[in-house]
């Protein structure tokens, strides 16, 4: 009630206020209007006043300088100043001297600035004066000052009464006004208030809204009734509400896609899975499942082979985990969880992280089409990685994440030092943010040899990075996280420029060699790659054939359309593609029928063991003949030995690099190299 009382104060005050505001103003205005509207009169009559004096007693006048009657110039005078208004009067001979004046004080006044500005000071009249003989001639002049005072006080109490019976009818009109208003709407409406205020939000159709007596038929109760509608349709819809709450509660612990629970719904389930393996003083794992590259999926296929495919993984999960001791639910996008509880050891949850994998990875039919999958797995232990339940979930996440960094198709445990790894990668990633901008980075070139006329034809420009205090960084630790944060476009852009750079000055010294450059997935997704490496070509002046563009399975594979109409751009242009390590990815003979390749890199993996291991030598021999049959150039990466050198020349491999040639060198000691290699070289065939 009192929360009533004070809404009314406060609406009833701010209406008066503003009623007596314009009341006021108002009244100000039109009595203001008045007092002006008077003002001009009194200052007409003043002039009026004067002229008809001085046309009294000007005949005299003239007829007392004509005949120069100081006697009658005197009467004249005195008789003028029987007003008191006068404040001057003088009859002048022409050349300016009286023949009668006199003079009075001007009438003081509290009001002298206010009667000044409005009526001034004194009012000056000055005649001619003639004789009636039309002659025109002047004998003299007749000056006469009047004092405003007197007049200007007769207006100023007029003015005074207008402004304050002007002022006092618009207030009391104001009142009257503000009465009707209240008793008219104000009240009623606070009566309206007192009847909402006694409505249960709960039940709002139980009591509803009262009518103000003499308001059933206008706006007020058009409005009551439009409230009561709308309360007792509130009221059928909160029946409706708590009807359908229990469903929707139901509905909001599973995931609507897989069926499987929620992630809040786990969280409650877990909390309750740890205080049971507290009492029972066992082990219990909590493993996140990532499904690897999920987005080609969808954009490959499509999102609805994406969602069959989650509902496939999450099918699997049940059938490969059924049973009490395991929890499992989607966490969210690609990720889903499994409690695994009653454990003895680790042990037990790698055998269940290995027939996880096994199971995600079988092959899924859809609509004529195979979908291949692997998952990567990160495993927390309770109690010996957390206890609280988010932060086990967390340790879980944060592995599987680190454990996609370094591959896929595998699974992690968490340790303890894993913040400290996530803290190390951050301050590389600052680190890396400034290498560039001091120096740190520097290219080296590896020699691509001829196997066939042992002639060095090209280099791969090669990336390192100096670290004032890590020291030489691999490109295979610092590149993957330039991949990670995009800083690898400007590094990218950066290392072909040094490389055009450094093949522009070879070809100066009479060098033209080819020069590879690699080209991650990050760059070959942004939208002006062509017109950068096109523009980079241009600015150094480097015909397009000498540069080599290398490219991973992997890079290509996001969005094919887009990278393969990039690269046949940049091929028409001159400029050589090869694929990098080939072998390793999931690349088909569809994909290198797309894209316009002329050269296979077989990755070092292979040749590494060739000779030694049966598996590595088959894929190896295996790449060369597809290069032939497809008319492409095979280069062999990570030759090391003599044997390796004989066999990739004698199987028909075109091309090769590796340390049995040279490590990656400097510009000045690559330069000296092909030199000594090239007169090796003569020599040998001499």
């Amino acid at each position: 009630m009192q929360k009533s009382f004070e809404v009314e104060n406060r609406l009833g005050y701010r209406i008066l206020r503003w009623i007596l505001a314009v009341a006021l103003i108002s009244g100000v205005i039109v009595s203001a209007i008045q007092v002006v509207l008077d003002a001009q009169h009194v200052s007409a009559n003043l002039n009026n006043q004067a002229r008809q004096t001085i046309a009294m007693v000007k005949d005299s006048a003239t007829q007392a300088v004509f005949s120069i009657d100081e006697d009658l110039a005197n009467q004249v005078v005195d008789g003028l100043f029987a007003r008191e208004e006068i404040l001057l009067a003088q009859i002048l001979h022409t050349n300016g001297d009286p023949l009668s004046s006199r003079e009075r004080p001007k009438a003081e006044s509290a009001f002298n600035s206010l009667i000044n500005t409005i009526f001034d000071a004194r009012r000056q009249f000055n005649t001619e004066l003639t004789r009636n003989d039309n002659s025109g001639t002047v004998y003299g002049h007749f000056v006469v000052h009047y004092d405003t005072v007197p007049a200007a006080h007769m207006w100023l109490s007029r003015a005074s009464i207008t402004f304050t019976s002007v002022v006092a009818t618009a207030v009391i009109l104001g009142m009257v006004l503000y009465f009707v208003f209240y008793v008219l709407l104000t009240r009623p409406l606070l009566r309206i208030v007192h009847s909402v205020m006694q409505v249960n939000p709960e039940h709002p159709d139980d009591r509803l809204v009262t009518t103000p007596t003499g308001h059933e038929k206008d706006e007020l109760g058009l409005w009551v009734s439009a409230t009561n509608t709308l309360l007792i349709a509130i009221g059928d819809s909160q029946k409706r509400h708590r009807e359908a709450e229990d469903k929707v509660n139901r509905l909001a612990r599973y995931d609507q896609l897989t069926g499987l629970l929620s992630r809040d719904s786990f969280m409650e389930l877990l909390k309750a899975d740890l205080e049971e393996s507290k009492r029972n003083n066992t082990l219990l794992s909590v493993i996140v499942c990532g499904i690897d590259d999920f987005k080609s999926i969808n954009d490959q296929c499509g999102f609805r082979t994406g969602d069959v495919t989650l509902q496939t993984v999450a099918d699997r999960l049940i059938s490969i985990l059924g049973g009490s001791r395991f929890t499992i639910a989607r966490l969210g996008g690609d990720q889903f969880v499994i409690v695994e509880k009653g454990l003895k050891d680790g042990f037990q949850a790698a055998d269940t992280a290995e027939a996880i994998l096994a199971g995600v990875n079988e092959t899924i039919g859809l609509d004529g089409q195979s979908v291949s999958m692997t998952a990567t797995l990160g495993i927390a232990l309770y109690p010996s990685d957390a206890i609280q339940p988010d932060r086990l979930l967390q340790s879980a996440e944060q592995t599987m994440m680190l454990a996609k960094q370094k591959g896929r198709d595998h699974f992690q445990f968490y340790v303890a030092s894993i913040d400290q790894e996530i803290r190390d990668r951050k301050q590389l990633e600052k680190d890396l943010s400034e290498a560039l901008s001091l120096n740190q980075l520097h290219l080296v070139y590896q020699p691509q040899v001829n196997l066939e006329t042992k002639r060095i034809i090209g280099a791969e420009a090669l990336i390192r990075w100096d670290h004032p205090i890590r020291g030489l960084v691999p490109p295979d630790y610092f590149i993957p996280v330039a991949e990670n944060n995009g800083s690898i476009v400007e590094i990218g852009q950066w290392v072909l420029e040094q490389a055009c750079l450094q093949a522009k000055q070879w070809a100066d010294k009479e060098l033209p060699l080819r020069i590879a450059v690699n080209l991650s997935a990050v760059q070959l997704r942004q939208d002006r790659i062509v017109e950068d490496i096109l523009d980079t070509l241009k600015r150094h002046d480097i015909p397009a054939g000498r540069l080599e563009l290398e490219v991973t399975e992997t890079s290509f594979m996001t969005n094919l359309a887009d990278a393969v109409a990039k690269l046949h751009t940049l091929n028409r242009a001159g400029i050589s593609i090869a694929v990098d390590d080939f072998g390793t990815g999931y690349s088909s003979l569809t994909y290198l029928k797309k894209m316009p390749v002329q050269h296979l890199k077989i990755d070092k993996q292979f040749i590494r063991d060739l000779l030694v291991n049966e598996e590595d030598t088959r894929i190896t021999n295996t790449i060369i003949d597809l290069g032939r049959s497809l008319n492409l150039t095979v280069v062999a990466e990570g030759v090391e030995t003599a044997e390796q050198e004989y066999y990739l020349t004698q199987r028909g491999c075109k091309l090769a690099q590796g340390y049995f040639f040279s490590r990656p060198l400097r510009p000045a000691d690559f330069e000296a190299f092909v030199q000594e290699f090239h007169q090796k070289a003569v020599e040998n065939n001499a």
